[in-house]
C-alpha cells in the first residue's frame, strides 16, 4: 500500500471537510444532486471519450497509484551482473539455463532474444517496440484521470447553471436568492474538490509509476545489451548505475 497517495488523498479531503464542519453549516454542502452531476457527468462523458475496453482497463491501472512497485532496482542490477559473469565465463548460451529463475518476463524475453542469436539492433528494435506499448497503455490510463479532473470542474459549472437558471425562476420571491445561490455553487464546489483532490492527483502519481516502470525496463534492456556485448561486469555495473540515485550504487567509482 502507497501510504503517501492514502494520506495526501485522505489530508485534502479532511482539511476541507473539517473547514465545513467548524463553520456549522455542514447541511448546507450536502447534496445528492450536486453530486451525481459533477461525478455522474464527468464519469459519463469519460466513457464516451474511450473504447469501452481502454475504460475497463483503467480499473486495473488505478491501483498503482495505491500500491507500491515490488520491483527491487537494486536486485536488478546485481542479478544482471550476477548474468553477465556467467555469459563472460561460459558463454552467452549458458543464460538458457538461467531463464527459470528468473521472475521478470522483460528480462526473459530479452534474454531469450539475445540467446537466440540475435544482433543488437533486433534486440534493442523488439524490445523498444515493447517498451514503447506498456507507455502508450501507461499513458492511456493516467489520461482517462486527466479528462476525469477535466470534466469535473465542467460540469459543476453545468450544475451551477442549472441551479443559477431554477433560482432566477423564483425571483418573486427575494427571501430564497440567497439560499438559491448557495445551492447552485454547491456543484462547483464539489467538481472543483474531486478534480484537485482525486483525478488530477491520482493522475500525476499513476504518471510517476509509469516513469519509474519504464526507467527500470530501459536499465534491464542496457543491461543484456551489454551482455551480448560481452562488456566487462564491472563497465557493465557502471552502466546500470547511471540509473538510480548515487546512494544505492556498489560501483567502484561511487
Amino acid at each position: 500500500m502507497d501510504l503517501a497517495t492514502i494520506i495526501g488523498l485522505g489530508l485534502a479531503m479532511l482539511l476541507v471537510s473539517v473547514r465545513i464542519i467548524l463553520s456549522g453549516m455542514l447541511a448546507a454542502f450536502l447534496g445528492t444532486g450536486s453530486v451525481m452531476i459533477v461525478v455522474g457527468g464527468a464519469t459519463a462523458a469519460t466513457i464516451a471519450s474511450y473504447p469501452l475496453s481502454d475504460i475497463i482497463g483503467a480499473g486495473k491501472v488505478v491501483k498503482n497509484a495505491f500500491f507500491e512497485s515490488t520491483e527491487d532496482v537494486v536486485s536488478k542490477i546485481d542479478t544482471l551482473i550476477d548474468l553477465g559473469e556467467k555469459a563472460r565465463r561460459e558463454g552467452i548460451l549458458a543464460l538458457e539455463r538461467e531463464l527459470k529463475g528468473i521472475d521478470d518476463d522483460f528480462m526473459s524475453k530479452a534474454i531469450q532474444l539475445a540467446v537466440d542469436g540475435n544482433e543488437v539492433e533486433v534486440i534493442e528494435n523488439v524490445m523498444g517496440t515493447e517498451i514503447d506499448y506498456i507507455e502508450a497503455r501507461h499513458k492511456n490510463g493516467s489520461q482517462i484521470f486527466d479528462d476525469l479532473g477535466f470534466f469535473a470542474p465542467a460540469f459543476g459549472m453545468i450544475g451551477t447553471l442549472v441551479g443559477l437558471i431554477q433560482m432566477l425562476q423564483a425571483l418573486d420571491d427575494p427571501s430564497n436568492i440567497g439560499a438559491g445561490m448557495a445551492i447552485a455553487l454547491i456543484t462547483t464546489f464539489y467538481g472543483s474538490l474531486l478534480a484537485n483532490a482525486v483525478f488530477l492527483p491520482i493522475r500525476n502519481k499513476l504518471i510517476r509509476r509509469s516513469l519509474a516502470e519504464i526507467m527500470i525496463k530501459n536499465m534491464v534492456l542496457v543491461g543484456i545489451l551489454s551482455i551480448q556485448s560481452g562488456d566487462n561486469p564491472r563497465v557493465l555495473r557502471d552502466k546500470l548505475e547511471t540509473f538510480i540515485a548515487p546512494t544505492l550504487r556498489k560501483g567502484s567509482n561511487n
